[in-house]
């Protein structure tokens, strides 16, 4: 979601090699972004409820969306483990069903019922998201939020160095992780960051620089690949990575 939609677009357009527009009014003029013919992310402006403008406006920033086959009951899980609920539930048309929700540490995500639009055609591969992480203030408390709101669990991360890294788990495979924000700047409000794969993180880096977009950590190697965390020219922040570690979502 941001200020200047067409602009996102571009931008990322640009950086990933997605395709995009801006779509009919009926959706808001949401853009489904696609790659290889795939639906990969959306991009949409910022507005109110009503379709009017923020005043004022809100800053970009990427939503996690996390499946669920019913958002009405976990809409309700939430609010009984001290959610907060930002908006709907809603139906999208024929698309599918949402809500937005607050977890109790303070961050932000999505819940999607999918009907005629599934999400995600493609991932794992360059340009295609990857992983999604939580960075919050309170690991146990949102742990213990997320496992009673849909079916995941969670555990130690498994890989040597990054026991202290918490997988947050679907049917025993790993499709999410956790943090705490001790590992973020000072003033980091908890937060889900998205990570998009990349082949060359480097190089990736370089681009978004040229088209005006911020480099909050220059690339680094660590025990899961190597990766970067980025903002767009609008704020918008996102984490690219080549992944090294054994296990990756689909």
């Amino acid at each position: 979601m941001v200020p200047d939609q067409q602009a996102a677009i571009d931008f990322y357009c640009d950086l990933f090699g997605w395709q995009g527009e801006v779509g009919p009014p009926e959706t808001g003029g949401y853009a489904v972004c696609e790659l290889k013919g795939k639906p990969v992310a959306g991009i949409m402006a910022a507005m109110n409820p009503d379709g009017s403008t923020p005043d004022p406006m809100p800053p970009a920033v990427w939503t996690t969306y996390l499946a669920t086959d019913s958002v009405d009951s976990a809409v309700e899980a939430s609010t009984a483990a001290g959610g907060k609920t930002v908006m709907g539930p809603v139906d999208v048309m024929d698309l599918g069903r949402m809500a937005v929700l607050s977890d109790p540490t303070g961050a932000v995500f999505g819940l999607w019922e999918a009907r005629e639009f599934f999400g995600a055609g493609i991932v794992n591969e360059h340009g295609a998201l990857i992983w999604n992480e939580l960075s919050t203030g309170d690991p146990d408390a949102a742990a213990a939020y997320y496992r009673k709101v849909l079916p995941i669990t969670t555990a130690p991360s498994a890989i040597e160095g990054a026991e202290d890294y918490t997988e947050l788990k679907v049917e025993g495979r790993g499709v999410g992780g956790m943090m705490n924000l001790d590992n973020l700047p000072p003033g980091t409000p908890p937060n889900w960051l998205a990570y998009f794969n990349v082949d060359d993180p480097d190089s990736v880096v370089a681009a978004a620089e040229r088209a005006g977009g911020n480099v909050l950590m220059p690339a680094f190697d660590m025990v899961a690949g190597r990766m970067a965390v980025l903002s767009d020219p609008q704020g918008g922040v996102f984490a690219v990575i080549r992944a090294t570690a054994p296990e990756q979502p689909v």
